[in-house]
């Protein structure tokens, strides 16, 4: 067994967090095993305040961490699952995912108002055109504004009156032990989570055996199935951070269902597609996929790239 393991992060306050509940699962798993947290700042991290689609996406906050992984500076990286495009670099793979926190995404206010209690006319804050495109469906009477920053910055900037409103992930403010006032979750019927929401995935270079022994002790089987399925649809229809998508995973009755949906920018064209399968989690993320493409989701999806 290897003696040490380096975990490889960004070095934001909540991917800190999210590597040492890594960190401390691997502790608890390997006793005597030497845990260090190596923390790596990304180009994401310092383009703090461009837009993400028009300078590479989310794919940004995971390049120079996944490149210390190849170069072997680290082995093992920690990644919130819905910032990992739907490709990783040959000679990487997801190793493990750890049981998934809240999926959902919460709606925090000035006015403690639910989606539906808004008042008109609302600025909510949030840069995620799938948030955008869903909040919008339900409420075309608020204003959807983009904001960038990490959670804090975020909170701040509701609380200095910038925005009435933002919309944020659970499983971040889970993690930070944060509980904002007029904080009200969005349940999957009003946004759907992104890929990979409230899960982490654990990567490591392909050829390395010891440290996918290591991280196996971590892995969560019914996470894992979500979150193939999910990942497995966010590949085959092709979409990027331009492109408004979701695909939420769970299990109901011992039986996993897959929700997705995929729209353009600007909301006029929306498909959806729910089912279920008692094959693998591989075969349910393609068939919506293939469904939603056969109804005409290439196109959807083209609407969103850069001219």
């Amino acid at each position: 067994m290897a003696e040490r393991v380096r975990i490889g992060t960004r070095g934001s306050a909540l991917a800190l967090r999210q590597a040492e509940l890594v960190a401390g699962g691997l502790r608890r798993a390997w006793p005597g095993l030497v845990v260090e947290l190596v923390p790596i700042r990304t180009s994401g991290d310092k383009l703090a305040h461009a837009n993400l689609a028009q300078v590479g996406g989310k794919g940004l906050f995971v390049k120079e961490i996944e490149e210390a992984l190849l170069e072997r500076r680290v082995e093992v990286a920690v990644h919130s699952l819905k910032d990992l495009p739907a490709g990783l670099p040959p000679g990487l793979l997801l190793a493990a995912f750890p049981e998934r926190e809240d999926p959902r995404d919460l709606l925090v206010s000035r006015t403690g108002d639910g989606l539906g209690s808004l008042p008109e006319g609302t600025r909510i804050g949030t840069s995620s055109l799938r948030r955008k495109v869903q909040l919008l469906a339900r409420r075309p009477d608020v204003v959807v504004e983009a904001i960038r920053g990490n959670v804090e910055t975020r909170l701040r900037k509701l609380e200095e009156g910038l925005y009435d409103a933002v919309v944020l992930a659970v499983a971040g403010l889970s993690r930070l032990g944060l509980e904002p006032p007029g904080a009200v979750p969005l349940g999957p019927d009003e946004v759907l989570p992104a890929v990979g929401q409230g899960t982490l995935g654990i990567e490591t270079c392909e050829d390395d055996a010891g440290t996918q022994r290591l991280v196996a002790a971590l892995d969560h089987p019914d996470t894992r199935a979500a979150s193939v399925a999910e990942r497995t649809f966010l590949e085959a229809i092709g979409g990027a951070c331009t492109t408004p998508l979701a695909a939420y995973a769970r299990f109901r009755n011992g039986v996993l269902w897959l929700d997705a949906f995929v729209a353009t920018p600007d909301g006029s064209r929306v498909l959806r597609d729910g089912r279920s399968t008692t094959g693998t989690p591989r075969e349910l993320g393609q068939r919506v996929a293939d469904w939603m493409l056969e109804q005409g989701a290439a196109e959807i999806v083209a609407a969103g790239q850069p001219a």
